[in-house]
């Protein structure tokens, strides 16, 4: 965990490991707040409840998402711009604790299902995904496009387990999505 992070973020950090660890459902602020060392008031200050923490955990990954979608706004839809995006894209994924999150999401579907936060992080990516593909696209193109956004994700879901670095399941994902986005 990262050093010297204000009371919020690590709150997050230990909400994030144990929502991983032992499901959303099973995890209790109460467990939260023992982890943190710290009295359920003292925690209920910053997130009065366990979707407080998913709305802020998802919140991070919207405005990255969102930033993102602005820097594509003001590029050229070209090949080389969509090979750019999957870069800054998985550059973000690998920031801080993104795929961290994204693991988190893939794994608590059934809890998250009707979690409005969620339904807001799955229109900005399917926003995100117009940069990827043209209306006028082969199917074929378009699904393999939009693919190459999920095969960064796909490498810490197929690959969480296996004893790579991070930065080889990184660079793994982001070859096989390249190699997937093509005009």
């Amino acid at each position: 965990m990262r050093e010297h992070v204000d009371t919020r973020t690590r709150i997050q950090d230990i909400a994030l490991t144990l929502f991983v660890e032992q499901g959303y459902e099973a995890t209790s602020l109460r467990e939260i707040a023992e982890a943190l060392g710290v009295t359920k008031a003292a925690l209920y200050y910053h997130f009065k409840t366990k979707d407080d923490i998913v709305a802020s955990l998802a919140e991070d990954r919207v405005r990255a998402v969102e930033k993102l979608i602005a820097w594509a706004s003001s590029q050229p839809r070209t090949e080389e711009t969509r090979r750019e995006l999957l870069r800054r894209y998985s550059d973000d994924l690998h920031r801080d604790r993104h795929h961290e999150i994204m693991r988190f999401f893939e794994r608590n579907q059934t809890s998250l299902k009707n979690h409005p936060t969620m339904e807001k992080t799955r229109h900005r990516m399917l926003d995100l995904l117009t940069f990827l593909v043209e209306p006028d696209d082969p199917t074929a193109t378009r699904l393999r496009n939009s693919m190459a956004l999920f095969a960064l994700h796909a490498a810490w879901i197929v690959l969480g387990d296996e004893t790579i670095s991070d930065e080889e399941r990184r660079a793994a994902a982001l070859e096989v999505a390249l190699d997937l986005v093509r005009r």
